[in-house]
């Protein structure tokens, strides 16, 4: 889905895009793939991320297909308001990591008639749902979420599993430190894991 703004409207309408899923399900991809476009329709585009997502580049958001786009790195949500003033389309890349700030800055943005594009986890390693995306989700005109491919058996994967042994909720990590699942593996992979702990 693709939602360039009509440059002939007269009214300033804003609205929110949701790109979610689990890790290596192409959020990022498609992101940088809707940017793209608003840049080609001669849109003023603009991408942020999180100060703490430094995984591939200190400052350009990357995909893990290898695409890349520079971005503003930023250490909290209200930051984005300052530099996203003069720009009709703001990305915003691994919105898990914001707080919930996020949501009332997304619709801050909206409010004043800007196309939001936001693009992050719907869950966190556990299964549960993961920062402000749900709420997100919520006000989002436009949700979509993406599939990954299950390591394990080929179905379509919607969960993020952590295989390095860390009980905190933030670990930053490649193929290195997840695998996305299907609803079965995710659940198979939870209880070998609980079943060794007792």
């Amino acid at each position: 889905m693709f939602l360039e703004k009509d440059r002939n409207n007269s009214e300033r309408t804003g609205w929110i895009e949701v790109v979610c899923g689990s890790m290596f399900s192409g959020k990022t991809e498609e992101l940088i793939r809707r940017l793209n476009r608003a840049r080609i329709a001669k849109q003023k585009v603009e991408i942020f991320k999180p100060e703490i997502d430094t995984r591939y580049d200190e400052t350009d958001v990357v995909s893990h297909d290898d695409k890349t786009v520079s971005s503003i790195p930023v250490q909290n949500a209200s930051q984005i308001l300052f530099y996203a003033e003069d720009f009709e389309v703001v990305g915003i890349d691994e919105a898990q990591f914001f707080g919930d700030e996020l949501v009332s800055v997304c619709n801050e943005l909206a409010n004043d008639g800007k196309r939001v594009v936001v693009a992050g986890l719907d869950m966190d390693y556990l299964g549960n749902p993961f920062g402000p995306i749900p709420k997100l989700m919520a006000v989002a005109e436009y949700v979509t979420k993406v599939h990954a491919i299950c390591i394990r058996c080929g179905n379509l994967a919607n969960y993020s599993h952590r295989t390095v042994k860390d009980d905190k909720l933030v670990v930053l990590g490649e193929t290195d430190a997840y695998e996305p699942l299907c609803r079965y593996c995710f659940n198979k992979a939870r209880r070998e894991i609980e079943d060794k702990k007792d």
